[in-house]
């Protein structure tokens, strides 16, 4: 029987994966061949989708992208058997093809291999090898081994995962908590959900490893409503975990008890801020708390509580099965191991790729993203979401590097990267960071609030020609105070787009 595989990930199905798997069932049943559909995750390669492959001797066939109406012809020019190489949708060997080959997948090593489904999938890729692992070490030498890692917050702070962990294990308390933070809200980014989606079973062997590590015995995901196909992917691997005792009580026989939910945000971006995430957790409005006590202290329910991205979390079980020096192999100076990077906007080639630290932002979006979609010259990207940095073509040589990017006065953050042609107004974009941050504010501080509202107006000021230079020394002002003066990042670092913009585009701000 041959395997078909056709992804289930929210990006194939928007444009007609499902149906396509429809069809390729169909066209089998009337060509009188014996084919197993696999709804795999995707491979990434966002401009291919619906991307099918064929299992064959030589490995994975690749098509795409394909529409349902491609089907019936490919299938006879022969598909089914690896062939169909006359077609305009054939691709060959997928793990041959140069998106994939120029990538270090770790965290995502199984996402598009498995069926995203079948915990048997996921055991025979080497899935819960990290957590048995971990269950033949004490607490106190997981905990120094994710701290030996160098894994770093892939949130977008960037703080060290171990000294987190290692924070909430030296607390005294009889509860304590895990939280995935999965309210992926920035701009461009979206390889939170294409990991839940794709390779489910890998986060919650993360957070089960997270759990053991610091004495927890609770666990929740906090997902963003905008993405129904991850919470529903989520749900199930959680219930067979359940059944098949990787999750609740005596875990493996290890007397470890653990057992997760998941609760759905209401689409808030302030909630990608961890206490405002663990405000809502608690049935409040999500709102920032003030820092300290900081939530490895005091977090969910005022207990000690570990707040991990998803990325980072994923990653914990390759740290565990292969080692720390395996992981912080990858990488350059403080920044190591790998990153998952997303590529947006008005880019070529558009999708999500992992590679280690160092790799430039030039690769990223020249020779992996094929420059603009429009085929215009890229002028600007955007890294790090909403309240990331513009960066001109002239600093792409800027290596994907936490120090590097902060030197430059920008932030890798969550890794969505945004890119935009020679036709972006630079002062609509700066003046869209304020109006996002008035808008995306809870409102608990005032240079946030105010402060966001009164940029618009003086960005408006200033395009409008009104007192140019005057009102950009305000504008700088207004900018220190928000960074100084905000209670968290929200207004903190809303200048930052907006700094650069100037910085690096002024031609943009005349009247």
């Amino acid at each position: 029987m041959t395997k078909v595989f056709v992804p289930r990930d929210m990006a194939a199905r928007s444009v007609g994966a499902d149906e396509v798997a429809e069809r390729i069932t169909a066209a089998a049943r009337t060509a009188n061949a014996e084919v197993e559909i696999v709804r795999n995750g995707s491979r990434g390669m966002l401009w291919l989708e619906p991307m099918i492959e064929v299992e064959t001797s030589e490995g994975r066939v690749g098509y795409g992208p394909v529409a349902p109406e491609d089907i019936d012809g490919l299938v006879a020019a022969g598909m089914l058997t690896g062939g169909a190489r006359s077609e305009g949708a054939y691709l060959g060997l997928v793990e041959e093809l140069p998106w994939m080959k120029r990538q270090q997948r770790l965290t995502f090593a199984r996402v598009g291999v498995v069926d995203p489904r079948s915990v048997d999938d996921y055991t025979a890729a080497e899935g819960f090898a990290g957590l048995k692992k971990a269950l033949t070490m004490t607490p106190a030498e997981i905990v120094e081994e994710v701290v030996d890692s160098g894994l770093r917050g892939r949130g977008g702070a960037g703080f060290p995962t171990g000294i987190k962990w290692r924070t909430v294990l030296g607390a005294e308390s009889g509860l304590k908590f895990v939280c995935c933070n999965a309210d992926e809200g920035d701009s461009g980014t979206f390889a939170d959900r294409m990991l839940i989606e794709g390779d489910p079973f890998v986060l919650i062997e993360g957070m089960t490893i997270a759990a053991y590590a610091v004495g927890a015995t609770e666990g929740y995901v906090y997902l963003r409503s905008e993405y129904p196909d991850a919470v529903e992917a989520l749900n199930a691997a959680i219930v067979t975990c359940r059944d098949n005792g990787w999750l609740g009580e005596n875990i493996l026989g290890s007397g470890l008890t653990f057992d997760l939910q998941v609760r759905v945000g209401a689409g808030a971006y302030i909630c990608g801020e961890e206490t405002s995430m663990l405000e809502s957790l608690e049935g409040k409005r999500g709102m920032v708390r003030a820092k300290p006590p900081i939530p490895a202290l005091e977090g969910l329910f005022g207990q000690p509580t570990v707040v991990n991205n998803v990325l980072s979390l994923a990653t914990i079980p390759t740290i565990l099965a292969n080692g720390a020096a395996a992981y912080a192999a990858y990488g350059v100076g403080r920044s190591l191991g790998t990153s998952v990077f997303q590529l947006g906007g008005n880019v070529a080639r558009g999708g999500v790729v992992e590679t280690a630290f160092g790799i430039t932002l030039g690769e990223l979006v020249n020779d992996l993203g094929g420059g603009s979609a429009s085929g215009r010259p890229v002028r600007a990207v955007q890294v790090g979401g909403p309240l990331g940095a513009y960066l001109p073509v002239g600093q792409f040589d800027l290596p994907m590097d936490y120090e590097a990017f902060a030197a430059a006065g920008a932030m890798v953050g969550h890794g969505g990267i945004v890119v935009f042609d020679e036709s972006v107004d630079m002062a609509a974009m700066a003046r869209f960071a304020f109006e996002f941050c008035a808008e995306e504010s809870c409102g608990k501080c005032t240079p946030c609030r105010v402060g966001a509202v009164r940029g618009v107006e003086t960005i408006d000021r200033i395009v409008a020609g009104d007192d140019r230079r005057k009102n950009l020394v305000v504008l700088d002002d207004l900018c220190d105070l928000m960074t100084d003066g905000s209670l968290c990042a929200m207004g903190g670092l809303t200048p930052l787009p907006v700094r650069s913009a100037v910085r690096h585009f002024g031609e943009d701000f005349h009247a």
